[in-house]
């Protein structure tokens, strides 16, 4: 997800640092956005031109340091609280402007609980985009009770004049507006797939040809992420306790047995 959101500022002509936590990740990253803007090329949606101007807007390093004169950061770790609020703090040491903002890219954990890791809380909010981001024309903003009313103004301007995006103004609740509705579907499909109502394809061909949905919920599970998927979960079944949120059991021995989707090549189906 990060490599992405990077694409989409440095699309916008923004110069875009990317920090990574090793050498090996730094060109990972960078082989997927260059493979992204590879196919915007082909089919014709930049000319050479715009394609070099946005590599030359990137940047990428290993350093949290070279993140200190930015003016916004924007977090994309794992679904991790204790990660999240490690950087955070870490970060609020580096960047060195008391106005930037510092913004996680969390799709379910509460804002305020990741601020309160720093001590500039109401310059901490969330805004959280949508996989793959360069594709998906919305984001959530969501700013939690100490955000600043002026940060979650300029994240939002920021977004909807800069970026390009449609921005939906979410509540700091668990999940926010799309994930507090999706989540619960897709854990439901799992279950109906753990308990043997039907196979993976025909759940998946009954929502997109029965409901429309452009994507089965096993094939949007496998894409988004099966650890992503558990975390969230966990997160929202803490937040309200509602069964619906719970994880199944199975998406616990996926996670497990290290089949998370499409990024290892397993999940509901096999990608190799």
């Amino acid at each position: 997800m990060g490599g992405g959101v990077a694409e989409v500022t440095a699309r916008s002509g923004l110069a875009t640092v990317v920090r990574e936590v090793s050498p090996e990740a730094a060109e990972r990253s960078r082989s997927g956005i260059e493979r992204s803007l590879g196919r915007a090329l082909d089919r014709g949606k930049i000319d050479e031109a715009a394609h070099q101007a946005i590599l030359d807007n990137l940047t990428f390093t290993t350093e949290l340091a070279d993140l200190s004169d930015c003016d916004l950061v924007v977090e994309a770790v794992v679904e991790s609280f204790d990660l999240k609020a490690a950087i955070f703090s870490e970060l609020d040491s580096v960047v060195t402007s008391s106005d930037a903002i510092l913004a996680t890219n969390t799709s379910s954990i509460p804002i305020i609980d990741i601020a309160m890791a720093t001590g500039r809380p109401d310059h901490v909010v969330g805004l959280h985009f949508f996989n793959p981001a360069p594709v998906m024309a919305l984001v959530e903003v969501i700013p939690s009770v100490r955000t600043a009313p002026e940060v979650t103004g300029q994240v939002t301007a920021f977004a909807t004049d800069v970026l390009g995006k449609t921005v939906v103004a979410a509540k700091d609740r668990a999940g926010f507006v799309v994930n507090m509705l999706l989540v619960p579907y897709l854990l439901g499909a799992m279950r109906m797939f753990e308990d043997g109502h039907a196979t993976a394809e025909d759940i998946d061909t009954g929502m997109t040809l029965g409901a429309g949905h452009p994507m089965g919920p096993l094939t949007l599970s496998d894409l988004i992420g099966l650890d992503t998927m558990l975390l969230v979960g966990e997160t929202l079944q803490a937040e309200y306790g509602d069964p619906a949120y719970a994880p199944p059991a199975l998406l616990r021995r996926m996670v497990a047995a290290g089949h998370l989707g499409r990024k290892t090549g397993k999940g509901f189906y096999d990608y190799s």
